[in-house]
Parts: structure tokens; C-alpha cells; sequence
């Protein structure tokens, strides 16, 4: 794992033990520094919108303020997750369908009936 993935969790230590981990399939993904700055970007300014929309909680804004910039949080939530999609779709069920692994597309199906909730 690269430096700039410390992912922590229960893998982490011990890998027969990932069912365990809440937050994770076990697997895990080499991201090229591209691919990382651009997505870990995106959470850091999703990061400060929900800051925001804590300090205008604080100072009594009004609701459609509020619900105005919690709009826009779930919009950049849904663009994280589209470009984190396609890079998934390029990188990790691309090399599994090349290696003949059908599982992925089993996977990849299952994880878009949930985002489609």
C-alpha cells in the first residue's frame, strides 16, 4: 500500500479477517497520484461544504440556506462518486475481465444497484 493510503481498518492488520471490517471488502487499490489528488480534492472541498453548512447551523441561517448548500453537498457527493465509477470501471473490472474473472462484473452490478437506491 502506498503512503498515501492508510486505510485503517481491520484488514489492515489482519487480511483473513476483512469480513469483520464494517468499511471494507478487503480488497484494496494502488491509485496512481493523479487518481488520489483528484478524488482526495473532492472530499476536502465536500469536507468544507459540510463545515459550512455546520457554522450556518450555528448562526440560526435560514432553512433553504441550509438546504441550499446541503443540495450542493449532495451534488459533489454524486460527481465523487461518478468519477470514482469510471476510474473502477477502467482500471479494476477492466483487469478482471481481461484476467477472465467474471466475478467483478457480478460486483460491479451489485454496487450499482446500490448507488440507485
Amino acid at each position: 500500500m502506498s503512503e498515501n493510503q492508510n486505510i485503517d481498518c481491520c484488514c489492515k492488520e489482519k487480511e483473513e479477517a476483512a469480513d469483520l471490517c464494517p468499511y471494507c471488502s478487503g480488497k484494496h487499490k494502488e491509485r496512481d497520484e493523479e487518481e488520489f489528488k483528484n478524488l482526495m480534492n473532492r472530499l476536502k472541498r465536500i469536507e468544507g461544504q459540510v463545515r459550512g453548512v455546520e457554522g450556518m447551523l450555528e448562526s440560526n441561517a435560514y432553512c433553504t440556506d441550509i438546504l441550499m448548500q446541503v443540495s450542493a453537498i449532495t451534488s459533489a457527493l454524486n460527481s465523487f462518486n461518478k468519477v470514482l465509477l469510471a476510474n473502477h470501471m477502467k482500471t479494476c473490472v477492466a483487469e478482471g475481465i481481461r484476467k477472465g474473472d467474471d466475478s467483478v462484473i457480478d460486483e460491479f452490478v451489485f454496487t450499482l444497484q446500490k448507488l440507485m437506491k
